[in-house]
C-alpha cells in the first residue's frame, strides 16, 4: 500500500506537505475569523525550512526529508548525552565511566564516597587486580605524603651544574593544561585550589598568565618547542625572558615538553582568531596571529645538547628543579637520551612520562588512537633504563594518563613512579561532564572556553574548594591503602604488593609478570637483557636521535614482529623494589 502511494506521491514529503496544508488553513483562519496568527507564524516558518531544505545542497537527507530530516540531526547531536545519563552502565564508556565522574564529583564535593552492596566491578574478568593487604596494618598520622625533587636539603644532587633549590612535591598533581585550552575562571580555580591543597599546577606550554599569579599557588613551568613566554619575536628561546620568569618564586620547577600523550609528535597551530590579549601576553606572541607550536625544538638537535640545554635551563632559573615530559616512542632515542646523561653528566631532576592515553584537548583521532606508547609501557622502560645505568636514583619519575583513584596512583608507584599528575580528573573536580566539546568553545560547563558568558558559570571560589577537596580526598583514599598494605608511605609499593587475574583460574603477583632489572645491567654486555635492550642499545647514540644503522628484525620466532617485541619488552620491566 505504502510503495503504491510513493509511487504516485513521495511519502517522504509528508511532513512538509502537512505543514504547507496546515499553513493554508491557518491563513483562511486568520482572514476569515481573524484567528490563528501564531500558528501562521509557526507554520510558515516550518514552510520557509522545507522550501530551504529541498534548494540546499549540503545534506541530501534534508532535500529527500525536508522538514522532518532536522530531527535525525537534533537526535545526533543529543545522542552521546542520551547514551552517557540513559543508556550506558557505571562501568563502561570512555575515556571515563560514569563510575569515575562519579568518584571525582562526590571526592570533590566532599560527599561520602562509600558504596554498598559490594563492588559493581567482574573481580573473574581477565585484567582485574587488586592490593594485597595485611595482618598488620599500619597506622599513619597524615595522608600529605611527598617526595623530593632535585636533591634534597640533606642528599644534594649529583648532576653537572646541580638543582640548588630542591622542590618537596605532593606525590598528587595537576597535570599540564593551557590557559587558552582552559578558561581563565578554570586556571584561577586550579591554582586557588593548589594554593589551598599544598600541591603544584603544571601550567602547560601555553606559559604563565596573569590568571596563575592572582592566588600564588606553586607553578610547574612547562616549556614547549613554541618557548611561549621566553620566546624571541622570530620563536627562538630568550634566554633573558626565561631567566625573568623562572626566577618568580612562584615558580618550583621547570618542564620542557618533548611530546605529550595526546598527540606526540604532532605540533600546533592556535588560529589567530583564537589569541586573544590575554593569551597574546602569556605567550608572548602578537594579538590576532596564528600561534605556531612547531613538532620538534629548535634549541637542540642532538641528546647532548639537549641535556646542555636543561643543564642551562637549571642555571638561568637560579637552580631549579629541571626536567623533561615526553610521551616514549621510539626506544632508541629514549635510549640515546640516557645516554647524553652519562656522557655529559648532566641529568635532569625528573622526568615525566605521558601516556598515550593522557590528553585534554583536541587532538587529530590518529594520533590519539594509534601513535606512542601507553602509560605503563612508557613508565616501565623508562624506569628500567635508569636503573640500568645506575641513575636512578638521581632522577624522579612522574607520570601522567588517566589517573583518577588512589588506586590508580598506588598502581602507577607500583610500576616505578614517584608521583602522578592528573588533567582530566581535576578537570572533572571543576565540573567538566565529560561533554567532549572541549575543542569546540561550547563546553557546558565554562571548563574549557574563552567565551566570558560561558566561563561565568565556573564560579571560582566554590570550585577551587573542590580542587582542593579533590586532591584530599583522593590522597585520604591512598592513605588508607598504605596502611592496609602495612606500609609507611606510597612509595613503600612495589609490584609484589598488585595482584593481576590472568584467567579464570590463575593470578599472578606483578612481580611475576614483570622481569627485573639489576642496577648496571645496561653498563655490561647485554647478552641476558631483553630484546628491546639488546637491538636497541647498541644503535643509541648521545650524539644523534636517528639509530646509529637500519633497525633489523630482531632474532625471535618469525611470528612476533618488532612493536610486539618493544612492548612486550616493557611490559617485562621492573617496579621500585629493583632500585
Amino acid at each position: 500500500m505504502i510503495h503504491q502511494l510513493n509511487s504516485l506521491y513521495p511519502v517522504r514529503y509528508t511532513a512538509f506537505a502537512l505543514c504547507v496544508l496546515g499553513l493554508l488553513l491557518a491563513l483562511f483562519a486568520l482572514v476569515v475569523f481573524g484567528v490563528g496568527l501564531p500558528l501562521v507564524l509557526v507554520l510558515g516558518g516550518l514552510v520557509a525550512v522545507g522550501v530551504y531544505d529541498l534548494r540546499q545542497t549540503r545534506h541530501a537527507i534534508l532535500r529527500n526529508y525536508p522538514v522532518i530530516g532536522h530531527i535525525r540531526f537534533m537526535l545526533e547531536y543529543v545522542r552521546p548525552e542520551v547514551r552517557q545519563y540513559f543508556i550506558e552502565s557505571d562501568s563502561e564508556a570512555a575515556p571515563f565511566s560514569r563510575a569515575q565522574r562519579s568518584l571525582v564529583y562526590q571526592r570533590a564535593k566532599g560527599e561520602p564516597d562509600n558504596r554498598p552492596f559490594g563492588t559493581h566491578l567482574d573481580v573473574g574478568a581477565q585484567g582485574y587486580e587488586w592490593v594485597n593487604h595485611s595482618m598488620a596494618p599500619t597506622q599513619l598520622t597524615s595522608h600529605d605524603f611527598r617526595v623530593w625533587i632535585g636533591g634534597s636539603p640533606d642528599s644534594p644532587s649529583r648532576s653537572v651544574s646541580p638543582c640548588t633549590q630542591p622542590y618537596h612535591a605532593s606525590v598528587f598533581n595537576i597535570s599540564a593544561m593551557s590557559f587558552g585550552a582552559l578558561s581563565a575562571n578554570a586556571v584561577l580555580a586550579l591554582n586557588q585550589g593548589a594554593k589551598k591543597g599544598g600541591f603544584a599546577h603544571d601550567t602547560g606550554e601555553g606559559s604563565i598568565s596573569q590568571h596563575h599569579r592572582v592566588h600564588g599557588g606553586d607553578l610547574i613551568w612547562e616549556i614547549g618547542s613554541g618557548y611561549f613566554g621566553c620566546r624571541n619575536d622570530d620563536g627562538s628561546f630568550s634566554p633573558e625572558r626565561f631567566a625573568a620568569n623562572a626566577q618568580d618564586p612562584q615558580v618550583k620547577m621547570i618542564e620542557l615538553k618533548l611530546s605529550q600523550g595526546a598527540k606526540p609528535g604532532h605540533g600546533g597551530v592556535l588560529p589567530g582568531a583564537k589569541v586573544t590579549p590575554e593569551i597574546a601576553a602569556a605567550r608572548g606572541v602578537p594579538v590576532g596571529k596564528d600561534c605556531i607550536s612547531p613538532s620538534r625544538h629548535s634549541a637542540f638537535s642532538t641528546p647532548v645538547e639537549m641535556m646542555q640545554f636543561i643543564g642551562r635551563l637549571r642555571e638561568l632559573s637560579g637552580g631549579k628543579p629541571t626536567g623533561f615530559k615526553f610521551c616514549l616512542g621510539h626506544p632508541w632515542e629514549w635510549f640515546a637520551i640516557v645516554k647524553a646523561m652519562l656522557v655529559t653528566g648532566i641529568t635532569p631532576d625528573f622526568i615525566v612520562v605521558d601516556g598515550a592515553e593522557g590528553g585534554t584537548g583536541a587532538a587529530p583521532v590518529e594520533f590519539s588512537d594509534h601513535v606512542g606508547a601507553p602509560l605503563q609501557e612508557g613508565l616501565l622502560l623508562v624506569h628500567n633504563t635508569l636503573v640500568g645505568v645506575n641513575l636512578r636514583e638521581r632522577v624522579r619519575i612522574g607520570c601522567a594518563g588517566k589517573v583518577i583513584t588512589a588506586f590508580d596512583i598506588a598502581r602507577m608507584m607500583a610500576l616505578g613512579a614517584d608521583w602522578c599528575n592528573a588533567g582530566r580528573g581535576f578537570m572533572m573536580a571543576l565540573g567538566c561532564i565529560q561533554a567532549q566539546s572541549c575543542h569546540t568553545g561550547h563546553c557546558p560547563t565554562g571548563v574549557t572556553t574563552q567565551d566570558h558568558q560561558r566561563q561565568q558559570a565556573l564560579v571560582v571560589p566554590d570550585k577551587a574548594s573542590r580542587v582542593a577537596q579533590f586532591h584530599r580526598s583522593t590522597l585520604h583514599a591512598l592513605q588508607e591503602l598504605v596502611q592496609a598494605a602495612g606500609l609507611q608511605h606510597p612509595q613503600d609499593i612495589t609490584a609484589h604488593h598488585i595482584v593481576r587475574r590472568i584467567s579464570d583460574t590463575e593470578v599472578r603477583l606483578l612481580s611475576n609478570l614483570i622481569t627485573r632489572m639489576q642496577p648496571g645491567a645496561l653498563l655490561g654486555p647485554l647478552d641476558a637483557q631483553h630484546n628491546v635492550f639488546r637491538l636497541y642499545w647498541p644503535l643509541a647514540s648521545a650524539h644523534s636521535f636517528a639509530a646509529s644503522e637500519p633497525v633489523l628484525q630482531p632474532s625471535v620466532p618469525h611470528h612476533v614482529e618488532v612493536a610486539h617485541a618493544v612492548v612486550a619488552a616493557a611490559s617485562d620491566l621492573p617496579a621500585n623494589a629493583a632500585v
